[in-house]
């Protein structure tokens, strides 16, 4: 396993940081390994900031992995899916902070998070599926019509807009974006907020308030998981 994530904790905030060199390319690799960032801030019981490199949240899945066949996508197209559902479980504040581009899988964990901001700049963040030939999956579909307002879904979801990092606040890609000198600031402003919550209520609600939804995701994880004939 390479070392593709770093988890730095300190006074009880879990910094999980993506940088594979390239493109934080999400493979199976980088899933293991945030998965065990993930339980580390979990057993910690510690607010998340999750990151990119410098100019690069995440371009989104490894597409070597995924030309390896029908079967291979299929199975790593469900573990993107299953981290960003579990971040969007996850009993403590997840901050997505995109420090760069942020695209496609990539965007799908930026959705999942709490709160997420964006670094302001000549950055791109979008859902590129169909500009690059891919059929939306359900789960993707589903964690998209939360998280963005309805006048921007179609624009997002079936057309492939791209965005700037300003006008992706407006789409629901981020709750704000601030030039890249203050990310940092900005990030100890939002990781304060949520320090000042009880977390026991924060969990209940979260979760309470999701319910429906999360149980919905799960059977897009199912039901995407299924091989379609001829396949």
């Amino acid at each position: 396993m390479s070392n593709n994530v770093t988890y730095n904790y300190q006074d009880g905030v879990a910094t999980i940081s993506m940088d594979d060199g390239k493109a934080n390319a999400l493979s199976h690799d980088m899933w293991d390994q945030l998965g065990i960032a993930f339980d580390k801030a979990e057993e910690a019981k510690a607010i998340v900031v999750l990151k990119g490199r410098d100019g690069l949240f995440s371009g989104g899945f490894d597409l070597k992995e995924l030309a390896k066949g029908p079967e291979q996508a299929v199975f790593l197209t469900s573990r993107g899916s299953k981290m960003a559902r579990r971040i969007m479980s996850f009993p403590t504040p997840v901050i997505g902070v995109s420090t760069g581009h942020c695209i496609a899988m990539g965007a799908f964990l930026m959705l999942a998070c709490d709160y997420r901001i964006g670094a302001a700049g000549g950055f791109k963040t979008g859902l590129n599926e169909t500009m690059i030939g891919m059929t939306m999956h359900h789960f993707g579909i589903e964690l998209a019509r939360y998280r963005i307002p309805l006048n921007y879904f179609h624009r997002c979801v079936i057309n492939a807009e791209i965005w700037s990092p300003t006008d992706a606040v407006k789409a629901g890609f981020y709750d704000q974006a601030v030039p890249i000198e203050q990310l940092e600031e900005a990030t100890s402003m939002v990781v304060k907020g949520f320090g000042q919550l009880n977390m026991t209520a924060f969990n209940g609600t979260k979760n309470k308030s999701r319910a429906a939804l999360l149980q919905l995701l799960d059977e897009c994880i199912e039901s995407d998981m299924i091989m379609p004939d001829g396949m």
